[in-house]
């Protein structure tokens, strides 16, 4: 029972955490609409979701496009979910129908029939994206950004136009995020840069039914429940 107390008061932690970074981040219309918050998570939290026992992967081919190391990549699944206490709260926390609810009351969106997807990003240097949209299956993006040590602030998502010139870059200090809901025009990336450690951070998506991988699904049965 005390685990099971222990668990369920992280997770009410997490929503605490996460409906006041969202409630007040800066939100920005320029070149979309997007937010950039802080302390998303509790600090306690993110250092250990940080320090994760997961060896990151090696012997990536660096493209442009995540799904080119689509075998080494890492989800918050239902084994990941019953392996680390973190991720089994943080997993409840955002697929909770109150936080979905606060979602779409802050975002002015629509998750109903969604499943929560959570990548676990471990990047080396040569890692980049070339500049492109989430749109179609996924109806929300954020990037949690777990980026630690000298020049942890500049390896945020970069923002680009509708023609892709670079806007603007995310901040990625620690516990830091960037939030958007996809569409044709939020066209962002990350341009190649030097970095000295691992590039950790969060992808949290909602996905629609149509998503073909469901074993990356926190809950692959179970969608969450979205306005009424």
């Amino acid at each position: 029972m005390t685990v099971v107390a222990s668990a369920d008061a992280l997770t009410r932690a997490i929503q605490t955490s996460f409906f006041h970074a969202l409630s007040h981040g800066h939100k920005k219309a320029v070149p979309y609409r997007h937010w950039l918050m802080s302390n998303v998570l509790p600090n306690d939290a993110a250092l250990e979701i940080f320090n994760l026992p997961i060896v990151a992967p090696e012997g990536l081919v660096f493209s442009g496009r995540r799904e080119t190391n689509n075998a080494s990549r890492t989800y918050f699944d239902a084994d990941n979910r019953q392996r680390f206490p973190a991720v089994r709260a943080l997993a409840e926390a955002f697929q909770s129908s109150e936080t979905v609810a606060f979602i779409e009351r802050e975002c002015g969106t629509d998750l109903t029939g969604t499943n929560l997807r959570v990548e676990y990003c471990q990047d080396a240097e040569g890692f980049w994206l070339e500049p492109h949209t989430d749109i179609g299956v996924k109806k929300f993006t954020m990037s949690l950004f777990l980026c630690r040590g000298e020049g942890a602030g500049d390896l945020g998502t970069d923002i680009f136009d509708t023609d892709k010139k670079w806007v603007a870059r995310a901040p990625s200090d620690f516990n830091t995020a960037m939030l958007f809901i996809p569409s044709n025009i939020t066209y962002h990336g990350f341009q190649d840069r030097r970095f000295n450690a691992v590039r950790k951070s969060l992808i949290i998506n909602y996905v629609t039914q149509e998503w073909r991988n469901r074993h990356e699904l926190a809950y692959p049965e179970t969608p969450v429940r979205g306005q009424a």
